[in-house]
């Protein structure tokens, strides 16, 4: 899931206003003449080759605007998440999420309700509806709390937990939290076509203290607004989960999508988080993810 948000060149026609070098007779002013006229020739072709490079930014760079759109996330949203079987059966879940970034940490709230549209073939078994607060600490630990109708108090997830969610192991608790940005390791592979867009794609890679069940995640991210389009998951235990954004848009200076779906490589059937409506700038404030309103069903 992703959280709402997005070298000076030589100018090749005064290259190109130069006059051609006219034959000289004698040798040292033609020697003269060839110096500089292979100086000009070395000049032309940087300048034909730092576009290029420019396409190709380093990982820092192409990350600025995900760990940005983290850093300022203050928003409320609302939708569905709809997981779909392999059987073809679809079962649709209401769900609400708020989150703000307060320094050093990103806390997000979550609501899911009761499903409809249910069906009796359904492999799902986790339990709805549920209340979830996740905290996300760049380079410091993170934590899953739940709760369901009847608990007593918010319990803590234990992290061989966290590869779930609420509806299985489409999205799970992991995938909500977007650490990947901020993991130590981070290496550029260039630009790539995702669709008709035009992608920086970076390969994010866990350090020793980052606590995760990810092995690695490449995310496509949109070469002109630095979202991503599309991210792959490889897992420790070898399964890679794909995800695709759709319907990219912006509001209030904020991007979003309308749309992620994930699927699990080498496996049927698909799972959805469908935005209807949000408020970019929401203004919220700590009280807004107290354990009180884990509780308050």
């Amino acid at each position: 899931m992703n959280h709402l948000r997005w070298g000076s060149c030589l100018r090749l026609e005064e290259i190109g206003s130069l006059r051609p070098i006219p034959f000289v007779a004698r040798v040292g002013v033609l020697a003269v003449r060839l110096s500089k006229f292979v100086s000009v020739s070395a000049v032309l072709t940087a300048a034909t080759l730092l576009p290029m490079a420019a396409l190709t930014p380093d990982a820092p760079k192409a990350l600025t605007a995900p760990r940005q759109r983290v850093e300022t996330a203050d928003y409320r949203v609302s939708g569905h998440l709809v997981r779909v079987d392999a059987n073809g059966s679809r079962m649709s879940f209401p769900i609400n999420l708020k989150a703000r970034w307060f320094p050093g940490v990103l806390r997000v709230f979550i609501e899911i309700g009761t499903g409809s549209k249910t069906s009796a073939n359904s492999s799902i078994t986790s339990r709805v509806p549920a209340h979830i607060l996740l905290e996300m600490r760049p380079g410091g630990p993170n934590v899953v709390k739940i709760a369901h109708p009847g608990d007593k108090s918010p319990v803590i997830l234990p992290f061989d937990k966290w590869s779930n969610g609420p509806l299985g192991n489409g999205f799970s608790y992991e995938d909500l939290l977007e650490a990947q940005y901020f993991w130590a390791g981070q290496t550029a592979l260039g630009e790539k076509k995702f669709g008709a867009r035009d992608c920086d794609v970076v390969k994010s890679t866990p350090g020793a203290a980052d606590m995760t069940h990810d092995a690695e995640v490449t995310s496509w991210l949109d070469h002109r607004i630095g979202f991503p389009v599309y991210v792959e998951k490889t897992l420790k235990d070898g399964t890679v989960k794909e995800f695709t954004y759709f319907g990219l848009r912006q509001n209030g200076g904020v991007w979003s999508a309308s749309q992620v779906e994930v699927k699990i490589r080498g496996q049927a059937g698909s799972t959805l988080l469908m935005f209807d409506r949000g408020t970019p700038k929401a203004n919220l404030a700590l009280k807004d993810f107290a354990p009180a309103q884990l509780m308050h069903f």
